[in-house]
């Protein structure tokens, strides 16, 4: 997942981690609350769904127990540990990580753009959305299911409970997470103290469930039980869920915070609980019905079933900022239309708020739990939206790995292979419960595809239909200085996508208005391959005659462009801004289909429909209204 937070990281060169007394400790807790939060609540559901799966009569047994506890342990240290604390946490753009920024990184890798690499940054992009439905669904009904294992009388509460926790989480989103997200951390780690506790505890009385580190019985357990074992797999990898936070995160933590909370704190507190509830499971295997809270004396019932929700509300809170921070991305590298992003932090640039995305994710997570109704309904949905996107991340981190970090083919080959066979093993375990479930993963992530593919080629098609009718812009600035054309005060400032050939605004200006403003600025803004830009490199400005300067903005594509403010930056390059001195032109198109576009109809119809959607290009841009003037045209796309 991609998660936004109001902690920042100082990074180094090294990945972020030269980090020094305090401020490393206040990282590691940080870390532990937003970027553990997930991987952190699977203890609630994983063992129950995994010994469920493997006991095909309904009988289980220690050979169950040990093989199953060993499969989610080493599927810990090799997914988790290896691939992402060691490997994939090193494979940073320029700080940052994330399904789009492994693909932006990638596309530099190879030096070229490259069709497949936008094809597997767009799949694991749109798997995630899946993700950020179930996650908050599965984990906020898993903590609330609690109250059964208290009283059975309150079993009719689940649903109207879990309703209510996610619908007060939604409504708060517009506020921002900055004054409460100081809590995220204390709170998530006095909830992985609590888990590891009571898992020790129930160690010490049977100290022989040690066995499940050797990987043996794991294998064993593979080859005795065929078929069964599959699926079996697939329920194991509930225990890895949330994992891709951990790359996720990383501009926000740095590697060294994420990396010691993992090995020294996170780790250490999952497998004593895993432990924990086999060694239940084993002395008494009817607390099958909720091996995670029956580890607890009825005292501690009701404090951990409160405890648990607040630690499902954290993770249910990343992957929500998650999808706003993705949204962002997206809007940027030109898969979605421009949507209403909202800063609520003055200070912090990761803290936003997309109403759009906020409540179609609402509307899906409340349909969620209404349909499935239990989070064992739930699990069987979870598992493909999450190893569709682990999938996606290792194969673009062969390429990172072989031609960035210039490794040989068959070295590069030689480290990822393994985890691109394990994660394809897993997807195919989670591929047979498509019908139990599987199939919202698969329905959402298609959807959003459809949406990112049109989105992405219909503004290309545009964008070369609209090239067609253009002038270049250089020819036109020679003819516009021979003539004497009446000018008026100030500035004026022509936005377009093509910095070569003269934008539509000015072209409908010189027709209807015929004059020209003393200084005329064509303005471009571009999305670098960058999770951000620095300022002194944000504005390049070039010359083309007395009375018109090309003006280009580089932004990076974690970034909402600030026009204002960046014209205001650019005076240090010797370039005059008065804001109220200066008229902003944009052109308003009108689409309607064209008889032969290049696309099917309703690849047509959809593409105008998302068109009307988009955001206010004044608003996006944070242009001031009263300094606009909106140029309509008409096109056909």
């Amino acid at each position: 997942m991609t998660s936004q937070n109001p902690v920042s990281a100082a990074s180094d060169a090294e990945g972020h981690g030269a980090h020094s007394g305090a401020g490393f400790w206040k990282l590691v807790i940080g870390c532990i609350g937003v970027v553990y939060g997930d991987i952190g609540t699977s203890p609630l559901y994983a063992v129950r769904e995994a010994v469920v799966a493997a006991a095909e009569d309904g009988e289980i047994t220690r050979e169950i127990v040990i093989g199953v506890l060993s499969l989610i342990i080493w599927s810990l240290l090799i997914v988790v540990t290896a691939k992402y604390v060691f490997i994939l946490l090193r494979a940073d753009n320029r700080g940052e990580g994330g399904t789009l920024s492994l693909m932006a990184l990638a596309q530099r890798a190879l030096g070229r753009p490259s069709a497949w690499i936008l094809a597997l940054g767009t799949t694991g992009a749109a798997l995630f959305y899946g993700d950020a439905m179930i996650t908050p669904a599965i984990s906020v009904l898993s903590a609330v299911e609690g109250i059964k294992v208290v009283t059975p009388a309150l079993e009719h509460y689940v649903l109207p409970l879990t309703a209510a926790i996610l619908i007060g989480l939604f409504l708060v989103q517009s506020r921002g997470t900055a004054a409460v997200s100081v809590l995220f951390g204390p709170a998530t780690a006095l909830w992985f103290l609590a888990i590891g506790a009571m898992g020790f505890v129930h160690i010490a009385r049977d100290p022989s469930i040690l066995a499940v580190f050797s990987p043996y019985y794991a294998l064993e357990f593979m080859g005795a039980h065929g078929l069964i074992s599959f699926f079996t797999l697939g329920a194991v990898f509930l225990a890895v869920t949330g994992a891709e936070a951990l790359y996720a995160d990383l501009g926000h933590f740095g590697r060294k915070p994420i990396q010691f909370a993992w090995l020294f704190f996170v780790f250490p507190a999952l497998a004593l609980n895993y432990l924990g509830q086999g060694v239940l499971l084993l002395a008494n295997p009817k607390a099958i019905e909720n091996p995670f809270f029956l580890l607890y004396p009825d005292w501690a019932l009701v404090p951990m079933v409160l405890l648990a929700t607040i630690a499902t509300v954290i993770a249910s809170q990343a992957v929500i900022t998650g999808a706003y921070s993705l949204s962002q991305q997206a809007v940027q590298l030109g898969l979605f239309p421009r949507l209403d992003i909202r800063h609520t932090s003055a200070s912090l640039a990761g803290q936003i708020y997309v109403p759009r995305v906020n409540w179609i994710l609402l509307a899906g997570v409340l349909l969620l739990v209404v349909l499935f109704r239990s989070s064992s309904a739930l699990a069987s949905a979870y598992g493909i939206a999450v190893t569709g996107t682990m999938i996606v991340t290792t194969l673009m981190a062969f390429i990172v790995v072989w031609k960035m970090w210039g490794w040989r083919f068959w070295a590069a080959a030689a480290l990822i292979v393994p985890f691109a066979l394990l994660d394809f093993t897993f997807l195919a375990a989670n591929l047979l419960k498509v019908a139990e479930g599987g199939w919202v993963s698969l329905f959402v992530a298609g959807l959003l595809l459809t949406v990112m593919m049109t989105w992405r080629r219909g503004a290309q098609t545009l964008f070369e239909k609209t090239r067609k009718l253009e002038v270049p812009l250089i020819d036109l600035v020679k003819n516009l200085e021979k003539k004497k054309m009446q000018r008026v005060p100030g500035t004026a400032i022509f936005f377009t996508s093509d910095p070569d050939s003269a934008p539509t605004a000015l072209l409908h200006s010189l027709k209807h208005y015929k004059v020209l403003h003393e200084q005329n600025v064509i303005l471009t803004l571009t999305t670098d391959e960058l999770p951000r830009i620095p300022a002194e490199e944000r504005v390049i400005v070039e010359g083309i005659s007395k009375t018109f300067t090309r003006l280009r903005l580089r932004y990076g594509f974690m970034e909402t462009p600030d026009v204002p403010k960046a014209l205001a930056a650019a005076r240090k390059l010797g370039w005059e801004f008065d804001m109220m001195k200066t008229s902003f032109f944009l052109s308003r198109r009108s689409l309607k289909p064209a008889a032969h576009s290049g696309m099917p109809r309703w690849q047509d119809r959809l593409f105008i429909a998302l068109a009307r959607t988009a955001n206010d290009a004044t608003a996006y841009f944070q242009i001031p209204s009263g300094r606009v003037v909106e140029i309509g045209t008409q096109v056909t796309v």
